[in-house]
């Protein structure tokens, strides 16, 4: 099945050229440096949506206006209801503090309206409508918000980038197909007299194939490798980046799934190269005759 990869040095020959001198393999290399690099951005905003959302689906804010004067009694209310598994409160002053950063001495100000925020994490059983009605008979004008609510948009946005970092993965795929039909008819013309001789002594069209074949394989294979590798170190150096990014995410990094699609890339690549080369190949032989 696969003895056409296994081929004689005189039948190598017949092709003739030096080894990678083609545009073929610098072509591939390009688009496998720029998939790489566009899948890799694809999995890891997969992978901070995932995060993201995991980590915000049961968490909740319960925003006390007024600065919680009677934060205590809240707290307390919130702790006692049933299927809530843990909670923060973040007093009035504390969040001052936080807006005095980018405020400056105003944030300390009474004119500046700040509440006082309660966070909890609660299972999917729990019942938020009677404990906003109990907060809100304690401080009027309590409310519960939900996080995934007001991440939404966010999470949105991640995964449509994460779909269009995947839809360019395709586009730049198919564009490398076209350059493979281009490069293996411009190798039929300039090696027609060579095809006519061997149909001559009794050649099929599929050996003829498979000298392109075999040809457009170790070509696409070197590029696809050398564009993955450039690709590679990119990634490494962008490696300090991307902790800083997996800490401000909680952690979201590529994983040993991802690392492995990543791996098989230049492969898929190569042997997507091979059979359009070879198809192009077998049917323009079979319009010639």
């Amino acid at each position: 099945m696969f003895d056409w990869l296994f081929v004689s040095p005189a039948e190598r020959r017949l092709l003739g050229g030096p080894r990678f001198g083609g545009p073929t393999p610098w072509v591939i290399a390009i688009m496998s440096f720029s998939i790489m690099l566009i899948a890799a951005s694809g999995l890891a905003l997969a992978s901070t949506a995932a995060l993201v959302g995991r980590s915000i689906e049961a968490r909740y804010t319960l925003q006390v206006p007024g600065g919680g004067a009677n934060l205590g009694k809240l707290v307390e209310a919130v702790r006692a209801t049933p299927g809530v598994t843990s909670i923060e409160a973040v007093p009035e002053r504390d969040m001052r503090q936080t807006l005095e950063r980018w405020l400056g001495p105003e944030a300390q100000s009474a004119e500046l309206p700040v509440p006082a925020l309660i966070d909890f994490d609660a299972t999917t059983d729990v019942k938020l409508t009677p404990l906003e009605q109990r907060a809100r008979a304690i401080t009027p004008g309590a409310r519960i918000v939900a996080h995934r609510d007001s991440v939404g948009p966010l999470l949105h946005s991640l995964r449509l980038l994460q779909w269009v970092a995947f839809g360019l993965v395709l586009l730049l795929s198919i564009a490398a197909a076209a350059a493979v039909v281009l490069a293996a008819r411009g190798a039929l013309d300039t090696h027609r007299f060579t095809i006519e001789v061997m149909h001559g002594i009794g050649a099929t069209d599929i050996q003829v194939t498979h000298l392109f074949q075999r040809k457009i394989l170790i070509d696409a294979l070197a590029g696809s490798l050398a564009g993955a590798f450039a690709a590679a170190l990119v990634l490494l150096l962008l490696a300090s980046g991307a902790a800083l990014a997996g800490e401000l995410t909680g952690g979201a990094t590529l994983g040993p799934v991802d690392l492995a699609v990543l791996a098989l890339l230049p492969f898929a690549l190569t042997i997507l190269a091979t059979w359009v080369a070879r198809t192009a190949v077998l049917r323009s032989l079979r319009k010639a005759l």
